[in-house]
């Protein structure tokens, strides 16, 4: 049994609009998400308006790990 602890990364998105957000739109999103390994933790309205942020994470892999620390081109 290994002691490492698990180490995530994050993934920050707002989504709709400033006249509100559709929960297909919402749906949709969280479905994609989820496919590519994703779990939504924490959604919140920004101040009363109509957007939505989706706060997810997902475990941090070894390749996931390499890609972030290559240079950028």
């Amino acid at each position: 049994m290994s002691n490492e602890l698990q180490k995530w990364e994050y993934r920050v998105q707002s989504i709709g609009s400033l006249l509100g957000t559709k929960d297909e739109l919402i749906q949709t999103t969280l479905d994609e998400w989820g496919e590519e390994g994703w779990e939504a933790f924490h959604l919140y309205d920004q101040y009363g308006g109509g957007k939505v942020t989706i706060v997810a994470k997902r475990p941090l892999t070894e390749r996931a790990r390499r890609m972030r620390t290559m240079p950028s081109q």
